[in-house]
């Protein structure tokens, strides 16, 4: 496998295949252990003439176009290849007061513009294209968890709202099974879209910690980042990548996600 972009997730990915004895080489900005540079162009272009699946994991820029597609499409696109696929995001479907959305949504009436029009850009790049569309990600090192720890969590009171979030091993199990099933586009979520107060709650009652007080949207003081996701409000139904894919997330919900990485 040739991985585009070595990131959170797709470096995760590369350990399962490496423990199954796959070869895997990925790309970084910088050319390091077990990954090329991006910009070396014929070493990319080289291990992608020995690769039979390749992964890209690399976001959009915010208004130059995906740096993959636009480096490497053209190669990407005539490649022979037994399965292709692209890591894109559930914020292509905007907003949707609380909705449960399933790929026949429309996309691109969201703030991630960017995203919508790459994620479109892979489906038409090969017909056979995977596409993966992910909500809020955690797993080690990056959850509730941590962040109650470190004092960092916020919990935020906005009645109604919800989100969407997956483990990251439930990526990598997703992923590995549509080796073997049909290209399209899926959604890769649990089956419990939860308000992010409670999450962070119930991480704080694991860790015998107290819970953090409800704040307003105001009082959170939050990173002009992470106040874009609350512009947004949906739950994700992952009913396709169950039916198509034979695929069940290990963590359906954040309970089971948060024990696991506090066992």
């Amino acid at each position: 496998m040739l991985i585009f972009g070595m990131g959170y997730t797709a470096s995760r990915l590369a350990e399962r295949l490496r423990s199954d004895g796959w070869t895997v080489t990925g790309t970084r900005r910088e050319a390091s252990e077990g990954a090329i540079a991006f910009d070396d162009r014929a070493s990319v272009l080289a291990a992608l003439a020995e690769a039979t699946h390749v992964l890209s994991s690399v976001p959009p820029a915010s208004d130059d176009g995906d740096p993959a597609l636009d480096h490497y499409g053209e190669a990407l696109a005539s490649a022979s290849l037994r399965w292709c696929g692209y890591l894109s995001a559930t914020g292509v479907y905007g907003d949707v007061d609380g909705a449960w959305v399933d790929e026949s949504a429309p996309i691109g009436s969201g703030r991630r513009k960017a995203r919508s029009d790459a994620d479109q850009n892979w489906q038409h790049l090969r017909s056979d294209i995977h596409v993966f569309r992910l909500p809020g990600i955690y797993g080690p090192g990056r959850n509730p968890l941590t962040r109650v720890r470190d004092g960092k969590a916020r919990r935020v009171d906005m009645p109604g709202q919800v989100f969407s979030r997956i483990h990251v091993d439930d990526i990598v199990s997703a992923v590995i099974a549509s080796f073997d099933g049909p290209a399209g586009v899926y959604n890769v979520s649990d089956d419990r879209p939860a308000p992010q107060h409670e999450v962070v709650a119930h991480a704080a009652r694991l860790l015998g910690m107290d819970v953090p007080p409800l704040l307003s949207l105001e009082e959170a003081n939050l990173s002009q980042a992470a106040l874009g996701f609350y512009e947004e409000n949906r739950r994700v139904a992952n009913g396709k990548a169950k039916r198509l894919l034979n695929w069940q997330p290990q963590f359906p919900d954040f309970k089971a996600g948060l024990q696991s990485l506090l066992d």
